[in-house]
């Protein structure tokens, strides 16, 4: 049986009050469950247990030194995020993310069918893709319920279509990938729209290293 899993996390927020995140972005990775991935997942847990770090990564906290990683300087802080990118660029996966400007939206609903129409756009480009598995697996944890509803009204249209929400995250080192790919898409988008950063943004990442990451990224890009 061919089976294709889906991991998805998402960065920013559907409302529009003061402090609220200037972009909304949704990652997609895409791994074919036929193509094995254990030696490698098995080479980042030894690599993290290295480092001295083997919890989840989130990037957000990661760069924004803050969470779990508030007493890690910026050499391990910088090696973990290196471990989980070099992971994503090891493993035979590809990606999709998409990014909505919220400054050319009113409000929450339009938001919501920007967001909604991005994702069935992808959806038909790549339907025939779609259609060739068995199983399709959806691991999105509803950390935003109307994301979730979304997903789930988009991609139902698959009769093999299953949405897993109760999932360890530290063992779906894959979500972890959809994690990095938002963080690392929202600053290249900010980047290239003058959109200014945070100050832990500049000090974390240059514009440089920010571009070479995007160009070994888009190697995976469907």
């Amino acid at each position: 049986m061919q089976r294709l899993n889906i991991f998805v996390d998402e960065t920013g927020e559907f409302g529009f009050s003061k402090g609220a995140s200037e972009v909304y972005g949704i990652s997609f990775t895409f791994h074919e469950q036929g193509n094995d991935i254990s030696h490698e997942i098995e080479n980042l847990n030894k690599r993290l247990i290295k480092i001295g770090y083997t919890g989840m990564i989130h990037m957000a906290d990661l760069i924004m030194h803050r969470g779990d990683y508030s007493k890690f300087d910026i050499k391990m802080r910088k090696s973990i995020f290196n471990a989980i990118y070099q992971f994503s660029k090891k493993i035979p996966v590809q990606f999709y993310t998409i990014i909505v400007d919220k400054k050319y939206t009113d409000y929450s609903e339009i938001l919501r069918k920007k967001i909604k129409n991005e994702i069935d756009q992808m959806i038909k480009t790549h339907e025939d893709y779609f259609n060739k598995f068995d199983k399709i697996v959806l691991y999105y944890d509803n950390g935003q319920e109307t994301l979730g509803y979304i997903l789930d009204s988009l991609f139902i249209r698959f009769d093999s279509y299953e949405h897993k929400i109760i999932f360890n995250h530290k063992e779906k080192r894959l979500f972890q990938v959809s994690d990095m790919l938002t963080y690392i898409d929202k600053a290249i988008y900010k980047h290239k729209n003058n959109i200014k950063y945070k100050k832990s943004e500049l000090y974390f990442f240059g514009n440089e290293e920010l571009r070479r990451i995007a160009k070994e990224l888009n190697k995976k890009r469907i």
